[in-house]
């Protein structure tokens, strides 16, 4: 909570520093990389740099958390910090990193605003940003403990066991341990980071979902090639040279979109490769004899293109309760919908908690047309591939 001299600062002043965030974060990494240039090359996504993805989500999220404080001081905005703290751990951020990142930041917003950052101002948004800045500590050790490892040492070498070709931009692999011993446990939903060195001597990260469920003796991952560079570095990379016998380095697993215990409906809805923590999600299913309804949507481009076509009919067909709705740009015989996904006529079980996955404008017009036919917005929870665009849209 912030102090009683912070709040009026803040308010004051969010209209100023929420409308200059953009510049602030675009000198902010500037400033960072110069400094620390092995950031840019082995830990942040150089894709979404280039992009000016990641300068918008750290903006969004600064402004969501001090809008959360000024306006709704006796609560935190809990699930955008678990969403970006769960991001953090999978690739090993450290308590030290924020300090690194607050002289940065804070010499940018000085650079950017001048003398209109007077020591009054500079003191209530250096509580804005370590009130954020330490809930995240917080969340990220509880993760580290809860995952098994110190503080950041989150990675491990797997190798692989197994590749398959599952569309023509779409390849799956299966991780095992070298020396034979069990995968970690995770729950149905979660994600892991792979770690891969590149040409010019850069190891960038990126994230994929489990796609197959928890409690074997192996791990399942499934990639989806992106076009250009820097965006498609990695997933390109894994496509051309990732071969069974290869070591990966992979992270332990983490992600906040995760299969909830009971037997409430659920409503699994993906777009393209948006459906794997949804086919976790119901391998998992299937594995434990679940008897509770299960409604699966999903959307894609053609039927050639549906990455696990095959696996998620039998997937769904095997549980008492499942249904299945497919819909196809370019449907041809399949007997799917033809164009995007549209849920207006479907007859939602009451009660129904719906997991969404897959890219923002698929997400932003499902949770609509839920939240329009009365689904509560504390039900609809979403997971998104790469920087979070969208956050606090649940708080």
């Amino acid at each position: 909570m912030l102090s009683e001299q912070a709040v009026p600062v803040v308010r004051a002043t969010l209209p100023a520093v929420g409308g200059a965030l953009d510049l602030i974060t675009e000198r902010f990494y500037g400033r960072l990389f110069a400094t620390h240039p092995e950031l840019l090359r082995d830990l942040f996504n150089r894709g979404n740099q280039a992009g000016g993805e990641q300068r918008q989500a750290l903006a969004g999220s600064i402004a969501a958390f001090a809008v959360a404080l000024v306006e709704k001081p006796d609560t935190r905005p809990d699930v955008m910090l678990s969403r970006i703290a769960h991001k953090h751990a999978s690739l090993g951020v450290t308590s030290a990193q924020y300090k690194t990142v607050h002289e940065h930041l804070f010499a940018a917003i000085v650079e950017i605003l001048g003398e209109a950052v007077n020591p009054e101002v500079a003191r209530a948004w250096d509580e804005v940003y370590w009130l954020m800045a330490n809930a995240l500590i917080a969340v990220e050790s509880r993760l580290y403990q809860e995952a098994g490892v110190a503080e950041g040492q989150v990675w491990r070498s797997m190798e692989i066991a197994e590749r398959r070709e599952e569309t023509a931009d779409t390849v799956s692999f299966v991780l095992r341990h070298a020396d034979g011993s069990p995968t970690s446990a995770f729950r149905p939903g979660q994600y892991v980071s792979v770690q891969v060195p590149l040409p010019d001597g850069a190891r960038q990260i990126r994230q994929y979902s489990l796609s197959a469920a928890p409690g074997r003796p192996q791990w399942r991952i499934t990639v989806k090639r992106v076009d250009g560079d820097p965006a498609g570095e990695v997933s390109s990379w894994l496509h051309a040279h990732a071969r069974v016998g290869d070591t990966l380095e992979v992270s332990a697993p983490f992600g906040d979109l995760v299969l909830p215990e009971g037997e409430s409906p659920l409503l699994l809805a993906s777009a393209g490769i948006g459906s794997t923590p949804m086919l976790a999600m119901l391998d998992h299913l299937a594995a434990t004899g679940s008897t509770r309804p299960v409604m699966v949507l999903h959307a894609d481009r053609t039927p050639a293109s549906h990455a696990h076509a095959a696996e998620l009919r039998h997937l769904v067909d095997s549980l008492p309760q499942g249904t299945l709705h497919l819909w196809y740009e370019e449907p041809g015989d399949s007997g799917a919908g033809a164009g995007r996904a549209d849920i207006t006529a479907l007859d939602l079980p009451a009660g129904v908690t719906a997991y969404l996955c897959g890219p923002l404008p698929f997400l932003r017009s499902v949770r609509g047309e839920l939240v329009g036919r009365g689904v509560a917005a504390a039900d609809i929870h979403y997971e998104v591939f790469g920087p979070d665009l969208w956050l606090g849209a649940e708080n």
